[in-house]
């Protein structure tokens, strides 16, 4: 029986989709019917995820900060598949935490060629694939609505993800083609597990989430599937916060 969640036939690419966050979506998108192409650097970890993930996942590899591999993405799913009919743009790295007189340009670089270059080329070409009925989702960061220490380049990155968001969202209305964001608080993944277990840093951050945890990968499967569904179709513009409370503290 259908629903409004139900996600069978539709085309989901995920970027950053073999691991953390972005496999814990991809998997959410799965559950409920979606053929998904999970995209990455690193092909073991891609195929890994493709198979345990299984149905019709498959996974193309892409660094998302370089032109040509996103149009080659673009290309090859059209191909298989000849749509495009979600796009969660995830590919990004953290932050750095250093004040900005020790940032050098070179990381400032990374972070920002990665998180909103990388979205920019991602909704270009994979966006603009895009027929009517589409949904992108820009997976941001409570890093995109308040300030955090030592972070600049990364809340700069974010900040501008949010707002690129809602600028595209007026301009791709016309098209039918819907375009949100969902910002995650603190989730354990492999990356970020040495910091949220950290004996201050961790607890500092543990004791600002009123649900009294932090967030794993699967925690955001149920918002990606919300804004990549027609449970969301009067949805554009918007940010979705998933972050146990801690931006409401």
């Amino acid at each position: 029986m259908s629903h409004d969640f139900d996600l069978t036939g539709k085309i989901c690419i995920v970027t950053g989709g073999g691991r953390g966050i972005g496999r814990g979506m991809a998997e959410g998108l799965a559950r409920n019917g979606a053929t998904v192409v999970l995209s990455g650097r690193t092909k073991t970890t891609l195929d890994e995820a493709a198979a345990a993930i299984g149905g019709d996942t498959w996974s193309h590899p892409a660094d998302v900060s370089k032109e040509d591999d996103v149009i080659a993405l673009r290309d090859a799913v059209l191909a298989r598949h000849g749509k495009i009919d979600v796009l969660v743009n995830n590919a990004g790295v953290d932050p750095i935490f250093k004040m900005i007189d020790r940032t050098s340009l070179e990381e400032w670089k990374h972070i920002v060629d990665i998180n909103l270059t990388g979205l920019f080329l991602c909704c270009k070409y994979l966006g603009g694939a895009m027929k009517e009925g589409g949904s992108v989702i820009n997976v941001s960061s409570v890093a995109g609505h308040v300030g955090l220490m030592r972070s600049v380049p990364y809340c700069a990155s974010k900040g501008g993800a949010e707002l690129m968001t809602k600028a595209l969202a007026i301009d791709w209305a016309s098209r039918g083609v819907r375009v949100n964001t969902l910002a995650p608080g603190w989730v354990d993944t492999d990356l970020t597990h040495e910091l949220l277990t950290h004996d201050v840093h961790g607890q500092r951050m543990l004791a600002g989430t009123p649900l009294g945890r932090f967030a794993t990968p699967k925690d955001m499967a149920g918002g990606v599937v919300f804004l990549a569904s027609d449970a969301s179709s009067f949805m554009t513009g918007q940010s979705l916060v998933i972050d146990g409370g801690w931006t409401a503290a």
